[in-house]
């Protein structure tokens, strides 16, 4: 069946559904899954797979700026909401973990563990800090999910990214940049946060509307 009805990218189509409203998603489904069948059988799978993400990017683009217009203040309160989040949760990390060390002398018995937490130990904590924003500020904007924690994540990934620069122009220190993993891994985290609750209340909405 599938040789025959060829199916469009699902990593596609999960991210416009992602984006979509319950109320808008079948529509927009449909009618991008009835051109992607008309083009497979015109022009054959690979080429319809190639506009389906094509159009699934310009739509996930719209349907984003569409869900902004229809909320903006849910949305942007939701987003400043996370960023104001994270500047009272973020310096709690790191006093939190050496308070922890401490307590239990961690350094005088098991050095090794020690220098683990005060280091990578720190930077997972902070991924899991801003993973808890993410599902904060997800929550907060319903329907618009997606659309809230990428803004937010988009704004952290560029702090990070001229907070980097500069350093390394400063210094002239380019191993610094490598840091930039870790620091691009946080604002992946809210997004990450997002697809979550996005998804849980997509099963949901469906769950409800079979029952």
């Amino acid at each position: 069946m599938n040789s025959q009805f060829p199916q469009p990218p699902y990593s596609a189509a999960w991210l416009v559904r992602l984006f979509t409203l319950p109320n808008e998603a079948e529509a927009i489904e449909g009618d991008l899954l009835e051109e992607f069948h008309i083009l497979a059988s015109k022009s054959g799978a690979f080429f319809a797979r190639r506009w389906y993400w094509r159009q699934a990017l310009k739509t996930v683009f719209q349907l984003a700026c569409l869900g902004f217009r229809t909320a903006p203040l849910r949305t942007t309160a939701a987003i400043v909401g996370g960023f104001f989040l994270r500047r009272l949760l973020g310096p709690l990390v790191q006093p939190a973990i050496f308070a922890v060390l401490d307590r239990y002398r961690i350094f005088d018995h098991h050095f090794s563990t020690y220098m683990f937490f005060a280091s990578t130990g720190i930077d997972i904590a902070h991924l899991i800090v801003f993973l808890f924003i993410g599902f904060i500020v997800a929550w907060a904007a319903r329907g618009r999910e997606m659309l809230a924690t990428m803004s937010l994540g988009l704004i952290y990934a560029a702090m990070a990214l001229v907070a980097s620069v500069y350093v390394v122009a400063k210094t002239g220190d380019a191993a610094y940049l490598w840091r930039l993993t870790w620091y691009f891994a946080d604002p992946l985290a809210i997004v990450i946060a997002g697809a979550i609750v996005r998804s849980q209340r997509l099963a949901a909405a469906t769950r409800h509307s079979i029952s």
